[in-house]
Parts: C-alpha cells; sequence; structure tokens
C-alpha cells in the first residue's frame, strides 16, 4: 500500500499522486490490507530516515518514535526490520503533551532545572531488529518498485 491519499510527501513531492494497493487477489482480506497500511507507514518513515541521513552526512542509528501508532508492537517491530536499526518507544507515547506539562512545571518551579525533567522522558521498550540485510532490502526495493509504478 501507497497511502498517498493527499499526495506523496516526502522525500517524493508529488501533491498530483494518490494512493494505491499492489498485489491484490481473491484472497486479500481486511487483514491484508490493515497490514499493508502498517507496513506502509514504516517505510515511509525509512524514505525519511534515508533522506536526512543523506542530508546530513551521517548515519542514524536509532529512532525515537511518539504518538498513537507507536503503540502497535508488530509496527515497532517491523520499523526496527525495516530500518535495521533500534527503535525506541517512551513510557508516554504522547510525547508532545508530556513536553508542555514538562516545561509547564519547569516554568512553575515544580522542578528546579533541565536535568530533573530526563527522568520523566524514559524508554518503555526498545524492538531491536530481527530480519536479515537483505531480507530488509528486498523488501524496500518492493516498495521503491511500487512508489516508482505510482510517479511514473
Amino acid at each position: 500500500m501507497i497511502p498517498a491519499f493527499a499526495g506523496l510527501g516526502a522525500p517524493y513531492w508529488r501533491a498530483d499522486v494518490r494512493g494505491a494497493l499492489f498485489g491484490l487477489t481473491r484472497g486479500t482480506t481486511r487483514a491484508h490490507v490493515a497490514r499493508a497500511a502498517l507496513e506502509s507507514l514504516a517505510f515511509q518513515s525509512r524514505d525519511l530516515v534515508e533522506a536526512m541521513a543523506s542530508d546530513a552526512g551521517a548515519r542514524v542509528t536509532a529512532l525515537q518514535v511518539d504518538g498513537g501508532a507507536v503503540a502497535n508492537d508488530l509496527l515497532m517491530q517491523w520499523q526496527a526490520d525495516v530500518l535495521g536499526i533500534p527503535v525506541r518507544r517512551p513510557r508516554v507515547i504522547e510525547t508532545t503533551a508530556l513536553g508542555a506539562g514538562l516545561l509547564a512545571g519547569l516554568a512553575t518551579g515544580f522542578w528546579s532545572s533541565h536535568r530533573e525533567l530526563d527522568a520523566a522522558r524514559t524508554i518503555e521498550r526498545e524492538f531491536r531488529p530481527k530480519e536479515s540485510r537483505a531480507w530488509r532490502e528486498r523488501e524496500y526495493a518492493r516498495w521503491k518498485q511500487a512508489v516508482a509504478t505510482l510517479l511514473g
């Protein structure tokens, strides 16, 4: 699945591209479509991580994640496998809300320093890659081929 429902964003920047499902058969179920949607999130993240690493001239060695989707263990393991690096999920997955609360506490004197805030930002689980490099590159090549098909 390429979820380009409102265009394909970074690093492709094609507002005219629309979403697509590839490889549908009579045996395709809702579960297959849901899994494809989760996998597409991980592939889109790899696209961005690779673009950032290229721009920065440095390799990304771990990914810190947050937001509602990161509660899905399948997605987080797939992300680690697709990237080939550890994916770290915080104890509090809504990091924006946590940050606002921490800064409010700092501003009102509840905490006296930024150092005290570090204790609130703990890692709940780290997902480590389980798949081989060959698997990772083969799966990513399939993603890139699907994107290339949409890009024309």
